[in-house]
């Protein structure tokens, strides 16, 4: 019987602490969220796809975030792409284009822009909107926090994400499939300051063991805090994006 009570306080002990764990990974979580974007902004990045041999495919994009859960974005360059625009509403995401003249519905897996980045990272909202924390434990300077999606249909079903402790942002995160495959490496670096309290990293940088030799890289510009009217994140407006430049 003894045997028995010592078992049960064990597992209650157990539980209440992997219970102030979780709580703690999501305080650290939503920090990580805050430092790397504020709630509503914009901001320009470059993204360049690297393949095997050297050839090299550059986008330029502005983008404008609004809440936790609205995000559009304008192609500027390369002059085949640009005028493009893409709308992301919670989980569900659009691409405009000029041509076609009206939205097309597109899926976070997809990828806009070819390469290993696909529409989930180019859109992506808070992390803590879209994961909860099961699991976190401090290593050294760092924290190491296990994700698990909220829903089933977030581009990846768990990330093991490494935040520097004292800056409070990721150093690198590993997306998984449900499957438990490793989709992709992101490796977070260059921090900089962009004014306005804003410091975080100015480079993300992907690899894939799914794309044997190919390489990602995002460089952000210009962030700065900016509040926008509602309708800009609508279906309707996706032709006009290029006028909140």
């Amino acid at each position: 019987m003894q045997g028995l009570i010592r078992a049960i306080a064990c597992s209650m002990v157990f539980v209440a602490q992997a219970s102030v764990a979780a709580m703690d990974g999501k305080a650290i979580l939503e920090m990580v969220d805050k430092n790397l974007t504020p709630e509503s902004y914009e901001m320009y990045r470059k993204l360049i796809n690297i393949e095997p041999d050297g050839r090299r495919k550059e986008f330029v994009l502005y983008t404008a975030k609004q809440g936790r859960d609205s995000m559009v974005g304008l192609f500027l360059e390369p002059p085949t792409d640009a005028g493009r625009t893409t709308l992301r509403l919670g989980d569900n995401m659009w691409l405009y284009i000029p041509d076609v003249g009206r939205p097309i519905r597109i899926t976070s897996l997809q990828s806009v822009v070819g390469g290993i980045f696909n529409n989930a990272d180019l859109m992506r909202l808070d992390f803590s909107t879209e994961y909860e924390v099961t699991a976190v434990e401090a290593q050294g300077k760092t924290y190491r926090m296990s994700l698990k999606a909220r829903t089933d249909t977030v581009a990846y079903d768990r990330l093991i994400m490494v935040v520097d402790r004292a800056a409070m942002l990721p150093l690198t995160i590993e997306a998984y499939a449900a499957s438990g495959l490793l989709i992709k490496t992101l490796r977070y670096r260059d921090v900089k300051d962009f004014g306005d309290g804003i410091r975080r990293p100015a480079v993300l940088e992907t690899d894939s063991p799914l794309y044997q030799g190919y390489k990602a890289v995002m460089l952000f510009a210009k962030i700065k805090r900016r509040n926008f009217r509602d309708e800009v994140f609508t279906l309707n407006y996706m032709p006009r994006i290029k006028e909140l430049r």
